[in-house]
């Protein structure tokens, strides 16, 4: 018997009351909060066909992440949307194994991050993290022991020319900064439509006056920064992550600062979130530390979460959703839900 009602189940609550204003709209989604003992959540989530998932993977606990043990334990998902840009509570090839569409919400909080990675950039460059300590404990006797440096004219390199990096890339032009960019998936051309020269890693850290991250986590990105890599970089270069923690190797991160080698670093995205009050980086005085929340803004969070919605619509409707991340899955995915739901399958989206 096919099934009716395109159920998504998630756990907790949504990002923002725009999820549940766009699904609202649509009488073949069945959406239920799933507020149930965390023993009891995959077995209620096993006739879902969607699941809203978190992207924070030290929020989700792990027997929720998506993984090819709870894909047995939710034989109809046919589809995992993020909450936001990231997807690493998924893992992306036993869901395209399973015939499970992922789809993030990549763009949604591109401004708020490029404007959180740029506000980083000021604040190291004009050294307020160590004024605002010295001030607190009575110790300025001379202004230009703190004598700041200027964005404008400035190399910035950006590691991923994506949604934010582009973004960030056009808020740098604008203080006549010279842009470089590694991005090995986009040709020069296109990373020069988005504002930025492309260039290998080596080349990028070590003309760079700032090295900006705003790649996803992925094996090939997984402590792509140590201790090699920022000796590349020059001495006094800053270092800025708002993507992902686990990029840049933390421990030789604090050696690199120590050592005077690096002047600061703004870090936003952290191995473990939020990282242990002992951290060592977080009693640095030239570190900004925030708790991943470049994209924590009310604008931020009313667009991913309308996106989301929207996605799980357009799901229901037989259509295929944008941004999937794993595209390879589209034709078993085709056929699951036309299965699942004995109906044809509409195809694209219209808008």
């Amino acid at each position: 018997m096919a099934d009716e009602l395109f159920r998504v189940g998630f756990r907790g609550r949504p990002m923002h009351e725009a999820f549940n204003t766009v699904v609202n709209r649509a009488p073949s989604l069945d959406v239920r909060t799933l507020n149930v003992p965390d023993n009891d959540l995959a077995e209620a989530l096993a006739s879902t066909h969607g699941y809203y998932v978190s992207s924070a993977r030290n929020e989700l606990p792990l027997p929720f992440h998506v993984t090819d043990d709870l894909i047995a334990r939710m034989p109809s998902l046919l589809i995992a949307v993020m909450y936001g840009a990231g997807y690493d509570t998924v893992d992306v090839d036993a869901c395209t194994r399973a015939g499970i569409a992922v789809v993030n919400q990549a763009g949604g909080n591109a401004e708020g991050v490029a404007e959180h990675a740029l506000g980083m950039m000021l604040s190291l460059l004009k050294r307020m993290p160590e004024t605002h300590i010295a001030m607190r404990a009575g110790g300025i006797r001379e202004r230009e022991a703190f004598m700041g440096r200027e964005l404008a004219g400035r190399t910035v390199g950006i590691v991923g020319l994506g949604h934010v990096g582009s973004r960030t890339a056009t808020y740098l032009k604008a203080f006549g900064c010279r842009v470089l960019a590694y991005d090995p998936y986009l040709d020069e051309d296109t990373c020069a439509e988005r504002g930025a020269k492309k260039t290998d890693l080596p080349d990028l850290l070590g003309q760079s006056d700032i090295v900006s991250i705003h790649c996803p986590l992925s094996s090939e990105t997984e402590n792509l920064l140590g201790a090699k890599e920022y000796a590349l970089m020059p001495e006094g270069a800053i270092l800025v992550n708002t993507a992902r923690g686990g990029i840049p190797n933390e421990a030789d991160l604090f050696d690199a600062l120590e050592s005077g080698h690096l002047a600061g670093a703004g870090l936003d995205a952290w191995e473990q979130e939020p990282p242990p009050e002992d951290h060592p980086l977080l009693s640095h005085r030239n570190v900004i530390a925030t708790v991943h929340l470049g994209g924590v803004t009310h604008e931020s969070r009313e667009r991913v979460a309308e996106m989301a919605g929207e996605a799980f619509v357009a799901a229901a409707a037989g259509e295929l959703p944008p941004r999937i991340v794993n595209p390879d899955v589209i034709p078993a995915y085709i056929e699951r839900w036309t299965k699942t739901f004995a109906r044809p399958f509409r195809g694209t989206p219209t808008r």
